[in-house]
């Protein structure tokens, strides 16, 4: 299985027309079944894609509709374990908490590949393998 970013949910909605080679490639990993990702995830979803000041922001039906048709992945809960192991990460890693935690979701969900823009590519937290969707070379 492979778990998602955030910024994959994002691209995939974007209407900015520079960014559409990043739209078809997120909308061509969101075809896949075997995906997971967090409802940290979903969370920061909402929140970005709502926001006021996005120029493509949407409204909260369009943004909860989407996060629905989502829920077919599997979505990691923040339990406590996730919690503490994003906490351990954190202390071994120069990334943020919450990047932190999409690792350890990721690494709850049994997910070996991690697609995101956001951490550095080819970096393997435990197990847990960063890779950018959106290099040339990753495709």
């Amino acid at each position: 299985m492979t778990f998602l970013d955030t910024n994959i949910l994002l691209y995939a909605v974007t209407a900015a027309p520079e960014e559409a080679k990043k739209r078809s490639v997120a909308r061509d990993i969101l075809r896949q079944d075997r995906l997971a990702l967090s409802v940290q995830v979903l969370q920061e979803f909402y929140v970005h894609a709502t926001r006021a000041s996005r120029p493509d922001s949407l409204s909260h039906d369009e943004a909860s509709e989407l996060i629905g048709h989502w829920l077919r992945f599997h979505v990691v809960s923040l339990t406590v374990p996730v919690l503490q192991n994003a906490l351990k990460l954190k202390s071994l890693h120069p990334i943020s908490y919450w990047d932190a935690a999409i690792v350890s979701a990721a690494s709850a969900a049994k997910c070996r590949i991690l697609l995101s823009e956001d951490l550095s590519p080819g970096q393997d937290y435990g197990g847990v393998k960063v890779i950018n969707p959106f290099l040339e070379s990753t495709r």
